[in-house]
C-alpha cells in the first residue's frame, strides 16, 4: 500500500496531467468535508425541529415558535422548516440530488434570515450572519456539485443534471420570497412585540 501511494504521488508530480488529476482530487475531497459537514450541521438543526432531539422542541415546539415569529400557519412552517433543514442536510451529506438539496436548505435559511435581520448582521447581536452563511454555502454546493465522492456520481448523475441546478434554485427563491413576504406582511399588522421573536433560534 505504501508502495502504491508512494507511485501515485510521484505519478502525480511527473505527469503531464497532474495539475489537473491531482487538483481534480483535491476539489472532490473539499467538497465531500464541506457537504458532510454543512450538511450534518443542516440535519442536525432539522432533527430538532422535527424530532426534539439535541433538546429541540419537535414539532410542537417548533410550530410555537413559528408562530411567534409570524410565520403561518404554524405546524406547516414548522414541517417545511424541519424538512428542508433535515432533507436538505442530508441529501447534500450523501451528494444525492445536490440541486435538490442545496436550494431547499438554502431556502430555508433565507427564511431564518428573514427573522434576524431585524437585529442586523453578525450572530452575537442576534443577527443573521450564521443561517446566511450556511444558506450560500448550500446554494454554492448545488450549483457546483457534489463531486466525485457522492452518490449523484455513483449514480452518474441521474439527479444532478445541469438543467436542475437554475430548475431548483428559481423554484426555492420563488417559494421564499413568497413565504418571508407573507410573513413580513403579518408582522407589520401586528405591530411591535413586547418579545423579540428573533430570540428563539429560527436556524
Amino acid at each position: 500500500m505504501t508502495c502504491t501511494r508512494a507511485r501515485t504521488v510521484r505519478s502525480c508530480r511527473l505527469s503531464r496531467s497532474a495539475p489537473t488529476t491531482c487538483g481534480s482530487r483535491r476539489r472532490d475531497l473539499g467538497l465531500l468535508a464541506l457537504r458532510l459537514g454543512t450538511g450534518g450541521v443542516l440535519a442536525a438543526h432539522g432533527a430538532q425541529k422535527l424530532l426534539g432531539w439535541f433538546g429541540g422542541g419537535g414539532v410542537s415546539g417548533t410550530a410555537a415558535a413559528m408562530d411567534a415569529m409570524g410565520y403561518a400557519p404554524a405546524k406547516a412552517s414548522a414541517l417545511a422548516a424541519g424538512l428542508g433543514e433535515a432533507g436538505g442536510g442530508a441529501l447534500l451529506a450523501l451528494g444525492l440530488a445536490t440541486p435538490l438539496g442545496g436550494a431547499a436548505a438554502a431556502g430555508t435559511m433565507a427564511g431564518a434570515a428573514a427573522v434576524h435581520a431585524p437585529n442586523g448582521f453578525f450572530a452575537m447581536e442576534g443577527g443573521y450572519e450564521y443561517p446566511a452563511f450556511l444558506g450560500f454555502v448550500a446554494a454554492g454546493l448545488a450549483v457546483t456539485g457534489a463531486g466525485r465522492y457522492s452518490l449523484d456520481h455513483a449514480l452518474g448523475h441521474a439527479l444532478d443534471r445541469h438543467w436542475m441546478v437554475p430548475a431548483a434554485l428559481v423554484g426555492a427563491a420563488a417559494a421564499t420570497l413568497a413565504v418571508v413576504g407573507s410573513r413580513t406582511k403579518r408582522v407589520r399588522e401586528a405591530g411591535p412585540s413586547p418579545e423579540d421573536p428573533a430570540s428563539e433560534s429560527a436556524s
